[in-house]
């Protein structure tokens, strides 16, 4: 179930998010013991998506090598895009045979937990020793309250990238905090020639705008029971909103795949986008003076908040899966534990510019989020982040509804006017209650 321990966690950290981090449990003064002998002979194979940043791909090599060096161990990393991941980790699932180690997206490692391995131990050290871990990787990779199926690694933090000078040039002085404000902006962006666009293809991380979209107006998808509840007049609500929102994007939006609003951005076609990082990153190190000049122009802002009155906001969950039919389990684990611990998970961090936002508690205090203060904004994407079942029970039907892009669908249908606000509502219910069946 969505954690209900996320609001006593949120409401005892937000008056520290400006203040002092937290400091890092050092090895020598942690109290939490690993003990583990990984087999003799060991080779792991592992496939991870492709890298949006490039210090993200150098940097992972770097460590992986390292760890080749410490123990013995031959690692081969294999790259592929987010929405090829998610079916050879099914095939690898089904088939009993594969990548032994694979970093997918969302919940889909609760499309097969029984084919995974217990990583408990090593979840549970981890947590000991970098002050725990944020409530919603939980969520996503420990659905019986007890067994950890996956190591979570982070999320790729979303939020709002916008031109300052443009804003400005339209009549605000700040990026607006709600939803009123928000729709005002867009419509004058729009007359300025400076339009926005968001992302409503089926955008594996940039469809997070739709479900903030949707969440901030109270709608979702099912409720605390696991019931399919999308279609209510929240949602109604949200997608009259999108009605509105939708003719402010810049033409083509509907076939916008992740890179596109990224082109899209440093191409000078739109003003506001929602994304990671990745586009401030490619600006600030591109040798194109037109680009490094972008760079100082471009911001980042928190989603603003909706009738709800609190954030709402929805990121790309990465797990780390070791699976059964591995022959390797202990490698494996000492992989994972080696990845994520400081020496080696921090300068990660830092060579992609905070594009993964870190899992555990401790990593807040990794200069990356402080160094430049653009990059705050994403610094706290873990902790504010609900996931994509929320309000229910993570599981297969989550893991499902969010592969088959049914929010995001409906938001595109109701946006763009192919559908009205209602019928919109009434096609994602039948789609969901597919998965979520009684």
């Amino acid at each position: 179930m969505f954690n209900d321990n996320r609001r006593k966690f949120l409401k005892k950290t937000s008056a520290a998010a400006g203040a002092a981090a937290l400091p890092i449990l050092w090895p020598s003064t942690a109290s939490a013991q690993w003990s583990n002998q990984p087999e003799k002979g060991a080779k792991l194979r592992v496939l991870r998506w492709k890298r949006f940043v490039q210090g993200d791909e150098d940097q992972y090599m770097a460590n992986v090598k390292k760890f080749t060096a410490q123990y013995g161990i031959e690692v081969r990393v294999d790259n592929e895009g987010w929405e090829d991941v998610r079916p050879k980790a099914a095939v690898a699932a089904n088939a009993g045979a594969g990548p032994d180690i694979i970093l997918s997206t969302n919940d889909d490692a609760n499309l097969y937990p029984d084919k995974l391995v217990d990583v408990t131990d090593l979840c549970n050290y981890l947590g000991k020793k970098y002050g725990g871990w944020y409530p919603v990787c939980e969520d996503y990779l420990k659905p019986d309250g007890k067994k950890w199926i996956g190591v979570p690694l982070g999320c790729a933090g979303n939020a709002i990238v916008y031109r300052e000078s443009q804003v400005k040039a339209a009549g605000f002085d700040s990026f607006p905090k709600d939803m009123p404000g928000f729709l005002k902006l867009m419509k004058a962006l729009k007359e300025k020639g400076t339009p926005g666009g968001f992302a409503l293809g089926h955008a594996t991380g940039d469809q997070a705008w739709a479900h903030w979209l949707v969440w901030a107006h109270g709608g979702k998808l099912v409720n605390e029971k696991n019931q399919v509840v999308i279609n209510s007049p929240e949602t109604v609500k949200a997608l009259e909103y999108a009605k509105e929102l939708y003719p402010t994007f810049v033409p083509g939006t509907l076939s916008w795949l992740d890179p596109n609003n990224n082109k899209a951005f440093l191409d000078n076609q739109v003003s506001v986008t929602a994304n990671g990082i990745s586009i401030y990153y490619a600006a600030k190190t591109s040798t194109d003076p037109k680009l490094l000049e972008m760079a100082k122009d471009i911001q980042h802002a928190n989603f603003p908040i909706g009738p709800i009155g609190k954030p709402s906001e929805f990121n790309l969950f990465f797990n780390q899966m070791i699976y059964k039919y591995t022959k390797y389990p202990k490698a494996a684990k000492e992989f994972l534990r080696f990845m994520m611990e400081e020496p080696q998970f921090g300068p990660w961090m830092q060579a992609s510019n905070g594009y993964t936002c870190h899992p555990l508690k401790a990593y807040e205090a990794n200069p990356i989020w402080t160094v430049d203060p653009k990059n705050t904004p994403y610094r706290d994407a873990m902790k504010i982040m609900w996931p994509c079942g929320y309000a229910g029970k993570m599981g297969y039907a989550s893991a499902a509804s969010i592969a088959d892009f049914i929010i995001l669908d409906m938001v595109a249908e109701a946006g763009s006017g192919a559908k009205s606000p209602k019928e919109a509502a009434e096609r994602a219910q039948k789609r969901a209650e597919r998965y979520y069946k009684v």
